[in-house]
């Protein structure tokens, strides 16, 4: 058994967990997509700083520049940089898929006040730990970002590598699949929404999902410790996903709903 096949056998129960979680279910209307999206646009968030860490590790982001040893592993994330930083959308304008959610919100009419305060914080240079105490969010949506950060100031290539392949990259189709399932494909104020999950579906499932085992597998080698701390960090990511999901379930079962008369 491979050093990969054996860390996706020991993900298997908790990737099971998070692949047939009850949440799916509940997207069966408008409103509940809504609730859905203001909460999740944060992971989309903190998923292209994941991607950017990785970058800043394997490549020369600086000048003057320096070539990295491995060209194998630039060429990796720059192809899934590529993708996601500067994709095109359904009217064929390039934009970042973080960007193509936001668009996704503002059409299905859900509140982007909070993801907008956010990246105008950021933008100003405040701390991240400050940024969230400003903002109405859920506390496992903070908890999520913290987690992501904790794991990028780690500035391990292999650990960094392990949550974006396994926490993201590998297990974001079959989640994206089982949404679309409970989706109203027909509606034209989900016809964004329904585009970028069907954009990342394929873009993940043919490409960068193949190609972040491969990056993986490059990081961690021969060397049983970096496999040790790769399976440790994806299953963290995957649990960190679960509680996610758990409070945004927990938001949409609670939530009261209002009656016009």
């Amino acid at each position: 058994m491979s050093y990969i096949q054996n860390l996706e056998k020991n993900l298997l129960i908790t990737r099971k967990s998070l692949v047939s979680h009850s949440l799916y279910s509940k997207l069966d209307s408008k409103q509940k997509l809504i609730d859905f999206m203001e909460n999740h646009v944060f992971a989309v968030w903190d998923f292209m700083s994941l991607l950017k860490a990785i970058q800043l590790e394997l490549t020369c982001t600086k000048v003057p520049w320096i070539p990295k040893k491995n060209g194998t592993l630039a060429r990796f994330i720059n192809e899934i940089v590529h993708g996601e930083e500067s994709d095109v959308n359904e009217l064929g304008e390039a934009k970042s898929h973080f960007e193509m959610y936001c668009d996704a919100m503002k059409q299905i009419g859900a509140d982007t006040s909070q993801i907008d305060l956010f990246i105008n914080l950021i933008s100003s240079g405040n701390d991240l730990e400050y940024v969230l105490d400003q903002l109405e969010i859920e506390d496992a949506v903070s908890d999520f970002i913290k987690f992501t950060f904790q794991v990028i100031a780690s500035k391990e290539s292999h650990i960094i590598a392990s949550v974006f392949t396994f926490g993201r990259e590998d297990v974001i189709p079959d989640m994206f699949l089982e949404i679309l399932k409970n989706s109203d494909s027909d509606n034209i104020s989900n016809s964004k929404l329904i585009y970028y999950l069907e954009r990342h579906i394929e873009l993940d499932g043919d490409e960068h999902g193949p190609l972040s085992l491969k990056m993986i597998s490059e990081l961690c080698g021969d060397s049983d410790e970096k496999w040790e701390f790769a399976l440790i960090f994806a299953k963290l990511a995957l649990k960190k996903r679960i509680k996610l999901w758990d409070s945004i379930n927990h938001l949409i079962e609670n939530k009261k709903t209002i009656v016009y008369f």
